[in-house]
């Protein structure tokens, strides 16, 4: 991903992430709930709502800093089916962002190795990503999250939950 690709971003304030994880399921079926972007929010905590937004686009919204709200339009750049899915932040966005998920085999036929790569321009840049980290919000441990959520999903059908459960002692 060539860091001018993205409109309005620069280097020095990109993040930059790529996670992985191994699903017991097969190439296609990840694929295909993976191309259903608007049950995103089943796994990513952080988006509100995806819907299409015409031929090969979504409208995506996300939770953004200090409970606002971010939306982006996104095309997709890349759809080979059982293979890859890649998209691009369309001008205008409130986050400049691209990325790429691959679905490869993996070793000794235990399932599919989902690789998620992902660029985004912070809202505010480094400063705004340093604070959001302070409180908690590192972007890293949040796409590794959405990961291990999808893989519950898929392989078991749910997604955990604490919603609903006591909080013990006060």
């Amino acid at each position: 991903m060539d860091a001018q690709s993205i409109p309005g971003t620069n280097k020095s304030s990109d993040v930059q992430l790529k996670k992985c994880v191994t699903i017991d399921r097969g190439a296609d079926e990840l694929y295909e709930r993976w191309k259903d972007f608007s049950k995103f929010p089943l796994f990513m905590q952080h988006l509100v709502s995806v819907r299409p937004a015409g031929l090969n686009r979504t409208h995506w919204v996300a939770k953004g800093p200090n409970d606002t709200q971010v939306e982006w339009d996104a095309a997709t750049t890349a759809d080979t089916p059982g293979k890859v899915i890649a998209w691009k932040s369309m001008p205008g966005a409130d986050v400049p962002n691209e990325g790429s998920v691959h679905f490869d085999p993996a070793p000794v036929h235990r399932g599919t190795r989902v690789t998620v790569t992902l660029r985004y321009a912070p809202p505010g840049g480094q400063l705004a990503r340093w604070v959001a980290m302070f409180f908690g919000e590192e972007p890293d441990k949040q796409i590794s999250d959405d990961l291990s959520r999808f893989k519950a999903l898929m392989e078991a059908g749910v997604v955990p939950t604490i919603n609903g459960q006591s909080k013990g002692n006060k």
